[in-house]
């Protein structure tokens, strides 16, 4: 009996604490380092993770860097292996808070809010302060954020010879819908 009882107990516990988080594992994170006049640098990456905290805000989404596809495979070799190092360094983490959230006030209108966090790529954290739309869709809560990331704030290093052709300004943009 005390068995049976333990285990209700446990279902009971996960299906609370399944309640207070919303996630995907299908978000769409791609990023622009193009410079004008030369090959467009941008990538693709649809298979990042975030997961909020409907209670408190708290916000995680994270990717691992060898997810993320070009156009051309080339370049996509030279990301992971030069750039990124993504056998030494592979993922990239957002921690951070929803200012102001409240789960109850989500609608189909979007609202925007500011979220506070620390970045972790490539070895080295930086905190930033991004703005993120949110709003109910017909699959879940939508999540959209647009905000610029800076290489040397995470000393990757861009070789001289392509220096001019790549962008130290990454222009990025998350996608995810949070069930």
């Amino acid at each position: 009996m005390k068995k049976i009882t333990l285990l209700f107990l446990i279902f009971i516990a996960n299906t609370v604490i399944a309640q207070e988080k919303i996630s995907t594992d299908k978000g769409i994170l791609n990023f622009e380092a193009s410079v004008p006049f030369f090959e467009e640098v941008k990538a693709i990456n649809k298979k990042a993770s975030c997961v909020l905290i409907t209670k408190t805000g708290e916000i995680t989404c994270f990717v691992f860097i060898k997810n993320f596809q070009f156009e051309r495979s080339l370049m996509e070799e030279h990301f992971n292996a030069n750039y990124m190092q993504s056998h030494r360094y592979p993922k990239a983490i957002f921690k951070g808070k929803i200012e102001k959230f409240d789960f109850k006030n989500i609608a189909s209108n979007a609202t925007e809010y500011q979220i506070t966090g620390k970045i972790t790529m490539h070895g080295k954290s930086k905190k930033v302060i991004v703005t993120g739309i949110i709003k109910k869709g017909a699959q879940g809560i939508e999540l959209i954020s647009n905000f610029p990331l800076n290489t040397d704030d995470f000393k990757i290093e861009i070789p001289f010879i392509v220096r001019s052709k790549i962008s130290k300004n990454v222009n990025t943009q998350l996608y995810c819908v949070l069930q």
